[in-house]
């Protein structure tokens, strides 16, 4: 009995991966060894800076916080000390998106944090 190896289902295996990695430079492409090592790779990243992303944001964050704060006389270190103290639990992207889109929000929350401390 001839052995059965499938070719249809092995073949639209490689087409699927071939598709994933259209638009790569060269044989990363086309040559499927290559496309698949370039494909698995490219899963690998995708894990690790969807992790990544999440403290890039907040280095974004603080960023915006400081500069923001800075123009009220204060630094990002100090204000951030003082608004645990006042108890004012408003997290770092709502701040930051005060800072940038509400600054007159922003202006008050720094001003009852100025003074209470």
């Amino acid at each position: 009995m001839p052995r059965a190896k499938n070719a249809v289902a092995s073949r639209a295996r490689r087409k699927k991966l071939l598709k994933q990695t259209k638009g790569n430079f060269g044989a990363r492409k086309n040559v499927w060894t290559v496309a698949k090592n370039t494909y698995e790779k490219g899963l690998l990243y995708a894990f690790r800076d969807r992790r990544k992303k999440k403290s890039e944001f907040r280095s974004l964050w603080i960023q915006r916080i400081n500069a923001a704060v800075r123009q009220e006389g204060l630094s990002y270190s100090n204000f951030m000390g003082l608004i645990h103290k006042a108890e004012i639990d408003i997290n770092r992207k709502v701040l930051a998106d005060l800072a940038m889109n509400h600054t007159e929000a922003f202006k008050a929350i720094v001003a009852k944090v100025k003074e209470l401390a």
